[in-house]
């Protein structure tokens, strides 16, 4: 190797590391405490504010823990699945995955809560985190400590949503390489795959597997056929509207019943079902269902704080915005 390759061969590494150390860096600029002197009470607010709505309504857990997850697949943790589109772009809020988004009230009712105590101060990137650990709390799931300091980004595109954010069809391979690209690993796929215990899906979701798993009218040989014969009485095929529950019996509960549930083979996506497809995810799928669920909660919770700080936008980077749908 000669001395010229040696020296792109050396840059290219450190041009490698300096990438990893920015994304790490990034993550390292929040903290738990952050606004403890810019805005004392912020977490207070947004906690009771968002427990006013969970209180009426428990089953807006599901889809607020789901909008932070759609938020930092897609160009990080940084609220841009919060924007609107405008005349000349539209957001990642208007792709399909994202249609059935719901919730989007609470985060404007909580900000708003937050900017009257203290203006142009918290992010709506940390608003939602927060909501989304709160809301899950609040139906007896786990607590975990929220590090805090994201800036709003000020970008948000349709497309990058198909590319980034793992599909309900995606095969166990696309979902390990899609959660490897946001510095998650086989674990983590595992552990937040498991907020599924929580929430309803549309028909549309997984009809596929139930009607015409290989575009031959069959069904999907890796589900429960007798939980395929319950799912067509709920859902005819081109049916774009009813609502199942992803947990039968216990889906306003954050429990681990997912877990068994995914053992029987009656996940009821099939990103659900793949997670038997790999040996470390099957064998976390095994533990949890046969200890009910013994370190599901510390998982979960760990896995979180880990998923919050994926592509956060930290100092001078990005923007506080005035109103979460919307660019400064």
């Amino acid at each position: 190797m000669g001395i010229r390759q040696k020296l792109l061969s050396f840059l290219f590494s450190q041009l490698i590391l300096v990438l990893m150390v920015s994304n790490h860096s990034n993550a390292m600029g929040l903290k738990l405490g952050y606004y403890h002197k810019t805005c004392p009470n912020a977490e207070s607010i947004i906690s009771k504010t968002t427990y006013r709505f969970i209180s009426r309504a428990p089953t807006l857990a599901a889809p607020l823990l789901r909008m932070h997850f759609h938020d930092c697949f897609v160009r990080g943790c940084d609220g841009s699945v919060l924007l609107n589109s405008t005349k000349t772009n539209i957001s990642e809020k208007d792709a399909t995955p994202n249609q059935s988004l719901r919730g989007y009230h609470v985060i404007d009712a909580v900000k708003s809560a937050v900017e009257e105590a203290c203006p142009g101060v918290v992010s709506c990137a940390d608003i939602l985190a927060l909501v989304a650990r709160d809301s899950v709390s609040m139906i007896h799931g786990p607590y975990w400590k929220v590090p805090l300091g994201r800036r709003d980004g000020r970008v948000s595109i349709l497309n990058e949503v198909f590319a980034e954010l793992p599909a309900p069809f995606a095969n166990i391979t696309q979902l390990k390489q899609m959660f490897a690209a946001k510095g998650l690993n086989t674990k983590d796929l595992a552990v937040l795959s498991g907020g599924h215990t929580i929430g309803t899906s549309h028909c549309l979701g997984f009809t596929n597997r139930l009607y015409n798993f290989t575009g031959k009218g069959d069904t999907d040989p890796s589900m429960d056929p007798n939980y395929i014969v319950k799912l067509k009485q709920k859902c005819k095929p081109r049916d774009t509207t009813t609502l199942v529950e992803m947990d039968p019996g216990s889906f306003k509960t954050f429990d681990e019943a997912y877990y068994t549930l995914v053992a029987k083979r009656r996940g009821l996506f099939q990103s659900d079902s793949a997670l038997l497809d790999d040996p470390e995810t099957k064998a976390y799928v095994i533990l949890q269902a046969s200890t009910h669920g013994s370190t599901f909660a510390k998982d979960f919770a760990e896995s979180m704080v880990k998923m919050g700080q994926v592509g956060v936008l930290t100092g001078n980077q990005g923007e506080i915005r005035k109103h979460c749908a919307l660019v400064n």
